[in-house]
Parts: structure tokens; C-alpha cells; sequence
């Protein structure tokens, strides 16, 4: 039986893995479907595939693990499903019909939440005096696996060859995997949410829109991600009108990553629920301002400066943001908290890609990256609007 005194590093150790295999796997496919076919647009099909289930999928998870007496089991075959998925979507991207690689990424989809689902156990073996440096960890171990996972991929990709790119990911997910069964999983055992089952979909967005500080959280962050979801395409754009090749985009956003794992680091050292509130907040204009000076950098060095400033200031307002779900939130609810509000903002920042695939010629990249800023301004300033009025209160929340 493992003590809660190493819960929290085992649970820092298998998240993080399995992290660091979800957040490199699109890059990791892109390059194996590069290799293979030469068509690396391709890919982007099957990252779709994988990225609509998860708007069903992750409430329906988050629900499932709040309320069932075992959910270790349930977490670890949501593992074992997601890390086979991949090895086979790795295995057969390029080489396959199309149709049977886009059903594998939906299963991928419909599994990966269980990922930020286990963001929602730390309350159940953390004390409450620790939970704000946990919350802090936790962000790090996000920004440590977008470092990472497309890091080890691009690596190998350099190294081996494209095809080779996603060993590392699958063998990622794996160890993650096996780490996983260790952890204390205390159970709720609650019974299915009022209003059936269609409260197991819809219950998170009604706690979500109910309470003042979640609403005005979700409103934000999901419009801020919403400009934020183009930031990659903006990248290598930017880095071309700087005179440089378009991988310096990559440089400049690895940068970023690098920038929030600090960010998130500092923040599980000094800070508090008390201060989340004014920190998401004012880590948004902070973030928008950064961004908004890549307007006017003249070289790929100076935008990389300015991708590490604005990772410092996003580092704690996701800290900020999983430390006030958890404030927010009735206990049987966190895990589909979430998964929703997550979900929320994956599919803002797909609309945001897509977005910035249509207005790209018309604004260039420094029009991109201007209004990437501006959903950072509009997202605070919406997020004050609504902390202005009478706080809503949940029966047992947490303060």
C-alpha cells in the first residue's frame, strides 16, 4: 500500500508520462505520415479524429472516475486502451486505409481524457494544507510533457528517421502505464448524477456555468485559448517573415514550453487559492502583452525572448486555473470539472487553428499574433465582468 507521502511523487511520475506521450503524438504523426507518404497534411485528418471524441468523451470520464467505488481499474484500462491505440495508429498512419487510421484516432480520442482526469484525484491524497503546491507541480508536469514529448519525437525523427518518430511515445505511454496501478486511488462510490444519464455529459457544464469563479474561469480561458489555438501555425510563419527557416518556429515554441514550466514552477511555491483569482487574471494581460511584442521583434532570438516571457506569465495561470476548479468544485464533481472545462478549451483552440488557416494570408503573421493577444485582453476582461457579481456556493465546495 503506497503512503500518501509518495502518492504524490508516483502520481507526478505516471501522469507526467503518459503526458509526455499524448502531447508528442502529434508531431510524432505528422513526421511518421511525412516519412511514409511524403504528405504530411494528411496527418492533420487524423488529429482531427482524435481531438472531436474528446469534447463527448472527457465529461462522460470525468464523470465515470468521480463516482465509481474502483477507479483505479477504470483509469487503467482507459490506459491501457489509449497506449495501445497509439502503438497501432503509429503502426499503421501511411500505410493503411485511411478510413481504419481515422477509427483507431477516435478510440485515441475517446480514452486520452484519463490524462487530465488524474488531475482530479490529487484532493483524495493530498492534505488540504498542500494542495495549492501540488496544483503548482501538476501545471509543471503539463509544461514538462510539451517540452518533452514533441522534443523526444522530433529527436528520434532527426536521428533514426521519421518513421521511428513515435517509439519514444508509445514507449512513454507504456512506463506510464505501469507506474499507474501503484497509486492510491480512493473511491467515491456515488450514484449516477440527477437528471440520468444525460447529467453524465452535461452535469460538469451546468457546475461550470452555476458557480460565479468557474464561469468566469471557463469563460476566459476558453475564449483566451480560442486566439491561442493558432499559435503554432503563427510560429513558423513568423519565424519565415524574420528571415529564418519555418523550424524556428519550433525553437520559438519550445521556448514558450520551457517559459511555463518555470512559470508553473514558481508557482507552486507562492501561490495561494487567495490570490488565484487575481492571478489568472493579470497572467492573461500579462500573457497577451508578451505575445503582442513579437509585433515588433526584429530577429528569431528576440521573438524567442518574447515566447519565453509570455510562457512564464502562462505557467501560473494554469496553475491558478486547476487550483480554483478544485476550490470551486463539489468533490463529486472535480474529475468531470475538468474533463469539461478542458474539453471547453480543446475545442477553442481547434476553432482557433482553423481560424488562423483562414485569415493567414489576409493578415500575415503579424496580424495573427496581434490577434492571438487580443483574445488574451478580451478573455480577462470577460473573466472581471464576471467575477463582479454575488459569489454562487456549492453545498461541500471547497474554500
Amino acid at each position: 500500500m503506497i503512503g500518501r507521502t509518495a502518492a504524490l511523487p508516483l502520481h507526478l511520475t505516471a501522469a507526467t508520462l503518459l503526458r509526455v506521450s499524448a502531447e508528442g503524438l502529434a508531431t510524432a504523426l505528422v513526421l511518421t505520415v511525412q516519412a511514409r507518404t511524403g504528405h504530411a497534411a494528411s496527418a492533420g485528418y487524423l488529429q482531427t479524429a482524435m481531438t472531436l471524441p474528446y469534447v463527448l468523451s472527457g465529461p462522460v470520464i470525468g464523470n465515470v472516475i468521480d463516482r465509481v467505488a474502483r477507479p483505479r481499474r477504470v483509469a487503467v484500462v482507459l490506459a491501457v486502451g489509449y497506449a495501445a491505440a497509439t502503438a497501432v495508429l503509429l503502426l499503421m498512419a501511411g500505410r493503411s486505409p485511411m478510413v481504419l487510421a481515422l477509427c483507431v484516432a477516435g478510440v485515441i480520442g475517446c480514452t486520452e481524457p484519463v490524462v487530465v482526469a488524474l488531475t482530479g484525484f490529487l484532493p483524495r491524497f493530498v492534505a488540504v494544507g498542500r494542495l495549492s503546491r501540488a496544483y503548482g507541480l501538476e501545471a509543471s508536469s503539463y509544461n514538462l510533457a510539451a517540452i518533452a514529448g514533441p522534443g523526444l519525437a522530433a529527436a528520434l525523427a532527426a536521428s533514426l528517421g521519421g518513421q521511428y518518430a513515435g517509439i519514444a511515445i508509445v514507449v512513454s505511454a507504456v512506463v506510464g502505464l505501469f507506474v499507474l496501478p501503484l497509486l492510491p486511488f480512493p473511491g467515491a462510490g456515488g450514484d449516477v448524477p440527477e437528471g440520468g444519464w444525460t447529467g453524465v455529459v452535461s452535469g460538469g457544464l451546468v457546475v461550470l456555468a452555476r458557480g460565479r469563479v468557474l464561469r468566469a474561469l471557463t469563460a476566459a480561458t476558453t475564449l483566451a485559448w480560442l486566439g491561442f489555438g493558432g499559435v503554432a501555425v503563427t510560429a513558423v510563419l513568423l519565424a519565415q517573415h524574420l528571415g529564418d527557416a519555418p523550424s524556428a518556429g519550433g525553437r520559438m515554441l519550445v521556448a514558450m514550453a520551457i517559459g511555463s514550466f518555470l512559470g508553473a514552477l514558481a508557482a507552486s511555491r507562492w501561490l495561494t487559492p487567495r490570490h488565484a483569482e487575481p492571478v489568472m487574471l493579470g497572467g492573461l494581460v500579462a500573457f497577451g502583452v508578451s505575445l503582442a511584442s513579437l509585433s515588433v521583434v526584429p530577429s528569431v532570438p528576440w521573438a524567442m525572448a518574447s515566447f519565453a516571457a509570455a510562457g512564464v506569465f502562462e505557467g501560473p495561470v494554469f496553475a491558478a486555473t486547476l487550483m480554483l476548479r478544485q476550490r470551486e468544485s463539489p468533490p463529486d464533481r472535480l474529475g468531470q470539472v475538468n474533463t469539461t472545462a478542458g474539453s471547453l478549451k480543446i475545442g477553442a483552440s481547434a476553432l482557433g487553428a482553423a481560424l488562423t488557416a483562414v485569415t493567414a494570408d489576409a493578415v500575415g503573421p503579424v496580424g495573427l499574433v496581434l490577434a492571438i493577444a487580443s483574445f488574451q485582453f478580451m478573455g480577462a476582461a470577460l473573466g472581471w465582468y464576471l467575477l463582479r457579481g454575488k459569489p454562487v456556493d456549492f453545498p461541500g465546495a471547497g474554500s
